[in-house]
């Protein structure tokens, strides 16, 4: 007769990976919430504007300003900038904790004009804003989360 583990050690196995396997797709639900925030925020494109740019104007600040925090509101702000999403994207999942599970996850941007940007104020790159388009893509970033995992 087979040796078997004991039931409660198959319990506690399962938990454990079941906790493994919740805290890596918790980690991809955060990562593509926070890629979908940061590829979708506008960036300045002075060829629309009515007054001209200032002097060695770049765009992307807001971009650049999409911040991470765990079990609180991260609020710190940038001058830095960035078009393309890739650096502010890295350093959200630099900061992304091993353990994702217990906690509260945020994803701001604290930059004066985020509201206006979510409500429409750049209506020829976000005119339906970030967040609320973010929202009603959740229940697929949901599943494929899941999938993935």
């Amino acid at each position: 007769m087979a040796v078997t583990k004991a039931f409660g050690e198959q319990i506690r196995e399962f938990a454990r990976k079941a906790d493994a396997k919740a805290d890596v797709f918790t980690r991809k639900v955060v990562f593509d919430i926070g890629t979908s925030l940061v590829l979708k925020s506008p960036v300045g494109d002075p060829k629309y504007w009515k007054r001209k740019p200032p002097p060695g104007y770049v765009g992307g600040r807001f971009r650049a300003n999409w911040q991470y925090g765990q079990n609180s509101i991260n609020r710190m702000t940038t001058e830095q900038k960035d078009k393309s999403g890739g650096p502010t994207i890295n350093r959200i999942v630099g900061r992304l904790p091993e353990k994702m599970i217990g906690s509260t996850h945020n994803l701001t941007n604290s930059l004066p004009y985020a509201i206006p940007l979510e409500n429409g104020w750049s209506w020829r790159q976000a005119p339906n804003g970030m967040v609320q388009v973010t929202i009603l893509e959740f229940d697929p970033i949901i599943r494929r989360a899941a999938a993935a995992v």
